[in-house]
């Protein structure tokens, strides 16, 4: 039986070659129904893994609160301007910290973050980077490991010590030839000594990326909090420099953001009013235990923010992970469209096949009729068009495959967008291309098995 069948198929592979231009027209729909399946499923794929690295970079369950400097621009409408007339607010502070701490339960851990642009030197090499203060557990909120060395401890962060830790790349650049453990770093106008330096991380920081608290941590230096607050930055205090006095007062009212600063320089009869970002700190970054108590402690924190500085909306609250999961959901619903619009070519493809081994039935009666005088059944009649719908299919499948992957690659090359080619994308179009063959080459070869032998000699 199997003997029989496989002389069909050996029939039908000759017919195909027999007409190879006809074959490879019919199988073009098939070509380039599982190139852009396979295509669109790699872009998919691409931007499921970007959102999975994004996760893992913003860290899992994180909140982000961030301070708004111009709350003028925050300012809706004169009734709500009005009503929060003359009231006061201290900012980010680290007050705000400990009070999450002490009082949030769903909580897990949090750190404050305070950025300052400065520069980095050692041995006569000076090059630009950011200082970040910040608390010891920041490093696991981010998910950021250690190549060689240590983190620094609470101790550190009480004492205000004056340590860091430093990013791949300023080792890499500062210290090429040598262990930067131990060394001595000068960042500013203070010197910090190495006792950690990070893992290299690939990231690519975007705008989209800066927003939702990614950086790019291989060209930062590391310090602690206190240690930022006490030697470097603390805008939460007054000001003495080159012996000018500045002290500093925040109010809001009148529907706008006011910041007086009243400055008094020795030798000057005159002030100036200077717009100043008075928050102590850049950014809190909150970890929540569970990611279902995500809402529920964003406003919390919402009010409790809004209680602690009187009303005042002069800070934003961010949840990167449900903001990314949103941007993950538009994307497979665009990623869904995509692939059903280039599932519709394979469909296209079925139908031409369809229609070529009908055609091809009409122009093949009298081989029909010949071979069923002989003795061919109906199912070798079947077996020999299926096997021909089919092998066409498959080979059309196989090429597709094929540009599928030259496809995606390309669009990698040129439009910058990350494709991932998977086996299973493959073996989805690949085994929809073969089901297209069968399904639509059946009814053309129950359409040769169904032909009368002899009306079918006579026709020709």
């Amino acid at each position: 039986m199997f003997r029989r069948y496989f002389h069909d198929i050996i029939i039908a592979v000759e017919a195909i070659m027999a007409n190879k231009l006809k074959s490879v027209l019919t199988a073009l729909g098939i070509i380039f129904g599982v190139a852009a399946v396979i295509s669109m499923l790699a872009i998919g794929q691409g931007a499921q893994k970007e959102i999975l690295d994004q996760i893992k970079l913003v860290g899992v369950n994180n909140i982000i609160i961030s301070p708004i400097v111009d709350v003028a621009s925050a300012s809706t409408s004169e009734e709500d301007s009005k009503k929060e007339s003359k009231k006061f607010s201290s900012g980010l502070n680290l007050l705000d910290v400990r009070a999450i701490e002490s009082i949030l339960p769903t909580v897990k851990q949090v750190s404050s973050e305070i950025q300052l642009n400065s520069f980095v030197q050692h041995n006569q090499i000076r090059r630009p980077t950011v200082l970040m203060g910040v608390n010891p557990s920041y490093f696991s909120l981010f998910n950021l490991s250690l190549e060689k060395g240590d983190l620094f401890g609470p101790i550190h962060e009480q004492t205000g010590q004056s340590v860091c830790v430093i990013g791949s790349s300023v080792a890499t650049l500062l210290f090429p030839a040598e262990n930067p453990l131990g060394q001595f770093l000068k960042v500013g106008h203070n010197w910090l000594r190495i006792i950690g330096v990070l893992e290299k991380r690939d990231v690519v920081v975007s705008s989209s990326s800066a927003g939702l608290g990614i950086s790019n941590t291989n060209d930062q230096v590391f310090v602690p909090s206190k240690t930022m607050l006490v030697r470097y930055l603390n805008r939460a205090i007054m000001n003495l420099k080159m012996g000018e006095v500045s002290t500093s007062m925040r109010f809001f009212g009148g529907g706008r953001g006011m910041s007086i600063a009243r400055s008094m320089t020795t030798g000057s009869d005159q002030g100036t009013s200077v717009e100043t970002n008075y928050n102590q700190l850049d950014k809190i970054i909150i970890q929540v235990k569970e990611t279902e108590d995500l809402q529920s402690t964003t406003e919390i924190l919402t009010r409790m923010l809004m209680r602690r500085h009187n009303g005042v909306a002069d800070f934003k609250i961010t949840v990167p992970e449900l903001l990314l999961k949103q941007q993950q959901r538009t994307k497979d619903i665009f990623n869904i469209v995509l692939g059903a619009i280039a599932s519709i070519s394979l469909i296209v493809g079925g139908i031409g096949i369809m229609n070529i081994m009908l055609a091809s039935v009409m122009e093949r009666i009298r081989e029909i009729g010949t071979r069923q005088a002989i003795g061919a059944s109906r199912k070798d009649i079947i077996v020999q068009f299926l096997s021909e719908s089919t092998l066409i299919s498959i080979v059309g499948g196989l090429i597709g495959v094929i540009l599928g992957f030259i496809l995606a690659k390309l669009i990698m090359e040129f439009a910058d967008i990350l494709t991932i080619v998977t086996p299973f994308s493959v073996l989805v179009a690949f085994g929809v291309s073969a089901a297209v063959g069968i399904i639509f080459g059946y009814l053309p070869a129950k359409r040769a098995s169904e032909q009368d032998p002899v009306e079918s000699l006579r026709a020709s």
